[in-house]
Order: structure tokens, then C-alpha cells, then sequence
């Protein structure tokens, strides 16, 4: 029982939500941090540290980036959720740890929708098939074939367990009738390295940290797995034009601050991010790494999310892949 006048417990609860209002009028108050729950060099590190130099800029602030890999963004992810939810500490991500993670871990380390904050999409993002130069295939049907001539002595590279690149793989596989060994790594910058040291025969990976490879000769793109031919690889055929109708596996990268973070400052976070990548300087960046700026609010990521999750289990359930 409250020993309080009326009056004096009001007054009380108006001092508490003070520092609320406070922050979100005052925003920020000190460092911002974006975790990058990846290896750097991967998409999701390259957004990351372009917003982070935007949003210094805009705000005057120091913004970092931290890197936490691991689980997919798992790690990276369950560091944001424990965190305050005062806007400081936010989380920059590829769709795939939010819609595949649960899937594909038996004891997830997080759930969506409880424990995350939806900000805003940041940049969307196909994937590639890529080879190292010395695999004798040019083609995604010489890549079949030489697959077919070695069962399972061609590896590929993804970004872990459960990334895009991992279901974008076995998908191929599945509608190739081709059986090639998943070698998963912590990332996109390892994975990379993997098919550039000769490690492994195949990437299956986010276009944006290989497509400077690939314009250097490094790497032989097969295919990007986009409805249409990426603007900057217009010699590189999509998996549609390469005999598979209707093959488009594509990973969006957003936003989220930890739940309980106030309306007000996840409406500010939002506009702000907006303004930091609309600039035709982010643009021309954001291009030159090899993704596209989307944007959109709160309440558009959080129902792209809800549209997502079901259609990826549908997808998850028909591959095979099973809890770890």
C-alpha cells in the first residue's frame, strides 16, 4: 500500500518517465553503438560501418561498430537484447539470423519479436554463386555437371548454418540433383577467404563482400540469385536465366534497437537512419559495395517480418535442414 498523497505519487511517476522524454528529446547522450553480429568485411559489417559514419556525421556523436560473431548473429543478437534499451546500443543484421536462426538451432538465443525493437531496413542484397578460378566451370550447368562427375568431393562456403547463403545452397543443390559438402564459416569475410584460398571449391555467399573479387578476377560468378541481373555485374546471368524458374534467394539487412526501447527514440532512430543513408553519397557508397539502400518504417519491418518468418519454415522444412 502506497504511503503517497495522490498528488505526491503523480509527482513522483512524472520525475520517472522524466528521463525518458529527456533522451528522446536529448538524443543521443553518449556513444552509439552498433553491433555487427559477423566477421568484418561481411554485408552486414559493410552497412553497418557506412551508417555509423553517417550517423556521426549527422549527429555530432561518436557511433562505433562492434563486432560479435558467432551462431550466425546469434552472439551478436543476444548482446543487443540484454542490453539497455535506451537507444544506445543497437543491432545491424541480415534477415537470414532473424528468420532462419529459430529454425535451425535447437535452442535459440532469442525470439523476434520479444526481444527486438524493429527500426528500419537498411540495404538489400542478393547472393552469388561464385568459384574459385582454378574449378573448371564457367556455367551453372558446367558447375552441375562437374558436380555430378565427383559426388560429394565439391565443397561450398556460406556464412554459417542457417545463413542465407546455407538454404540459398541447398536449394541449388536440391533443384540441380547435385550433392556437394556444406563447409559453414563464421561469416561472410571468412567464407570468402575459403573460396579465394582454393579452401573450399564453391561460395555461396552475399553478393557485396565478394563482388570487388569478382570484378578483379578473382572469383568467377556463376550466377547472382536475384529476379533480375545486379546492376553492376550485368554479364553475370541470374539462377533464373541459368535453367531454374522462379530461383531468387535474396537476404535484406535492418535496423533494431533492443524491446522496451521508447516509441519516441525508435521513431528518431528511424528518421535519422533514413536521413544518414538517402544521401546520394550513401547511395553512390552503398553501390560501389555492392547493395541497394531500401529504407522504410518501423511498422514496414516489422510486417515484412511477419510475412518472411512463415514462408522461410515452409522453405527450412522442405531443404531438410535440421536443428543443431
Amino acid at each position: 500500500m502506497s504511503l503517497l498523497h495522490p498528488a505526491a505519487a503523480l509527482a513522483v511517476a512524472l520525475f520517472t518517465a522524466l528521463p525518458c522524454i529527456v533522451s528522446a528529446n536529448e538524443f543521443p547522450t553518449g556513444t552509439v553503438t552498433i553491433v555487427s553480429p559477423y566477421q568484418a568485411g561481411g554485408t552486414s559489417d559493410i552497412i553497418a560501418r557506412l551508417l555509423a559514419q553517417r550517423l556521426a556525421q549527422l549527429w555530432g556523436k561518436s557511433v562505433i561498430v562492434d563486432n560479435r560473431p558467432g551462431a550466425n548473429g546469434g552472439i551478436g543478437i543476444s548482446a543487443v537484447v540484454q542490453a539497455a534499451p535506451d537507444g544506445h546500443t543497437l543491432l545491424a543484421v541480415a534477415s537470414s539470423a532473424l528468420t532462419l536462426n529459430p529454425l535451425v538451432y535447437s535452442k535459440p538465443l532469442y525470439a523476434v519479436e520479444r526481444d527486438l525493437a524493429p527500426i528500419t531496413r537498411t540495404g538489400s542484397v542478393a547472393n552469388v554463386l561464385v568459384v574459385n578460378p582454378s574449378v573448371p566451370a564457367r556455367t551453372v550447368g558446367e558447375l552441375i555437371a562437374l558436380a555430378k562427375e565427383k559426388p560429394e568431393q565439391l565443397t561450398y562456403a556460406s556464412q554459417g548454418t542457417g545463413s542465407n547463403g546455407h538454404v540459398t545452397g541447398e536449394l541449388f543443390k536440391q533443384r540441380a540433383g547435385i550433392d556437394m559438402v556444406h563447409i559453414p564459416y563464421r561469416g561472410g569475410g571468412p567464407a570468402t577467404m575459403a573460396v579465394l584460398e582454393g579452401t573450399v571449391h564453391v561460395g555461396s555467399v552475399a553478393l557485396a563482400p565478394v563482388e570487388p573479387l569478382i570484378k578483379e578476377g578473382k572469383f568467377r560468378a556463376l550466377a547472382v540469385t536475384g529476379a533480375e541481373r545486379w546492376f553492376s555485374l550485368p554479364d553475370v546471368p541470374t539462377m533464373i536465366e541459368s535453367g531454374f524458374p522462379g530461383f531468387v534467394s535474396d537476404t535484406f539487412n535492418a535496423l533494431f534497437a533492443p524491446a522496451g526501447t521508447p516509441s519516441e527514440i525508435v521513431a528518431l532512430l528511424a528518421r535519422a537512419s533514413q536521413a544518414a543513408l538517402k544521401t546520394p553519397e550513401a547511395r553512390e557508397q552503398a553501390h560501389r559495395a555492392g547493395y541497394q539502400i531500401v529504407g522504410g518504417t518501423p511498422d514496414e519491418l516489422a510486417a515484412r517480418l511477419r510475412s518472411e518468418i512463415p514462408a522461410v519454415k515452409e522453405l527450412v522444412s522442405r531443404l531438410g535442414i535440421k536443428p543443431e
